[in-house]
């Protein structure tokens, strides 16, 4: 069967992308403006067209930048594309970033827009924190409706998805949006699917000792590959992130195309000050600063420092830790998490490599889509496509949301 064709858009490393090639799409095109989150990108999808540049010019025939490389994208046309995905920049949405009304970035999503305008693809999946579902008494929600509404897809719902259900050993909550493009029958209101759709995808809760527990306590120097560990630890996601093991989703061969079964890649983290390491010391497993002697901690936010608990998901892997990881410290050893150890509480399994530095790989795993939480999303898109291709021609929305979900395996 010919695999259904996928466009991304603010592609960042690729873990959108990975999620959705896992979901069996083929990923046509990619858009990324950050020049070091391209390099990742292009090491693990060598075969995606990436147009590395601003999301205004892509797909703009006024744009002499879009002019230059639009014989890349030749195949990338209204009427070829069955999924749009992305997540525009959350910053100006973010309980942690700006929140300014008026920031540039909350406008991203037009451009996602103009693009789904443009391919008219028959479903769309958009990724974004939940906040902005929220500000200014959800403005920006009705704003977003009522754009993919006008661009043709009103019958679109938006739901709040937590990676944890969907085996990604993490807490972390993002806003959905997923719409079907007007004249194809679904059968339902595209909330109720998604929603319905999710369900069934869910996957039980995965701890950080599950997680990362294989993974030795001495990282590398610098920048170099370690010898892979040995483990006799079993479960499911360690299945799906070894390189040496076949998963669920993933196969031995899949996962060691960019890397050897000999070695584990980003197995390194910050240097740490003695005082620093003096203090982690001090925390229990899953404790705050506010459980620190009065002495030591000053009374300020008690999540700068935290332990993560080995028998919980981790809470929220974020960008911001590239300048300070002293709120991701190890459950078990006096050090921070690895780059590679927050891969693998994101989902990136070992064989999908990090690049440039240190920094940079920290900020593009804290800004990327879980893998694990986007095949989910993928597949409730897939799912979808299947409904409307067995669905007859009566665009109403009157078939019951379990017969609807019924009509796919």
């Amino acid at each position: 069967m010919t695999p259904r064709k996928a466009v991304s858009l603010f592609s960042g490393c690729g873990g959108f992308c990975e999620g959705v090639r896992l979901a069996g799409f083929s990923v046509e095109a990619a858009v990324e403006l950050d020049r070091f989150a391209a390099v990742t990108y292009r090491h693990n999808f060598p075969e995606v067209p990436l147009f590395e540049g601003d999301v205004h010019d892509f797909l703009n025939d006024s744009s002499e930048t879009w002019r230059g490389e639009s014989e890349r994208f030749s195949d990338v046309k209204a009427g070829n594309i069955d999924l749009l995905f992305g997540g525009p920049p959350c910053q100006g949405y973010s309980q942690i970033g700006t929140r300014i009304l008026d920031d540039p970035r909350n406008q991203l999503y037009a451009e996602y827009v103009r693009v789904l305008k443009t391919l008219r693809p028959r479903v769309f999946l958009m990724e974004n924190v939940p906040n902005m579902l929220l500000m200014d008494k959800g403005r920006f929600k009705r704003e977003v409706l009522a754009a993919f509404a006008e661009a043709g897809y009103s019958n679109c719902g938006v739901t709040v998805v937590a990676a944890s259900d969907h085996g990604v050993p993490q807490l972390r909550r993002r806003a959905i949006f997923f719409g079907v493009r007007d004249g194809e029958n679904l059968g339902v209101d595209a909330h109720a699917f998604l929603e319905a759709a999710l369900a069934a995808e869910r996957k039980p809760e995965v701890s950080v000792r599950q997680a990362i527990g294989d993974l030795p306590e001495v990282t590398a120097s610098h920048y170099e590959p370690v010898r892979y560990p040995v483990t006799r630890a079993k479960n499911p996601f360690l299945d799906e992130m070894r390189l040496n093991r076949d998963g669920q989703w993933y196969s031995r061969a899949e996962k060691s195309k960019k890397s050897t079964a000999k070695v584990l890649h980003n197995h390194h983290t910050k240097e740490i000050q003695a005082r620093r390491k003096a203090l982690i010391a001090l925390l229990a497993p899953g404790a705050k600063a506010d459980s620190l002697p009065k002495e030591i901690w000053n009374g300020a936010r008690p999540e700068k420092w935290r332990r993560l608990h080995p028998d919980k998901p981790a809470y929220t892997i974020l960008a911001q830790m590239h300048r300070d990881m002293s709120e991701w410290v190890h459950p078990d050893y006096e050090r921070w998490i690895t780059v590679r150890e927050a891969a693998r509480l994101q989902s990136f399994h070992d064989g999908f490599v990090f690049q440039t530095s240190e920094w940079q790989m920290l900020k593009q795993i804290g800004n990327a889509v879980p893998p694990l939480m986007a095949r989910a999303l993928a597949a409730v898109a897939s799912r979808s496509l299947d409904v409307m291709e067995d669905s007859s021609t009566d665009t109403r929305f009157s078939v019951p949301i379990q017969q609807t979900l019924e009509l796919v395996p």
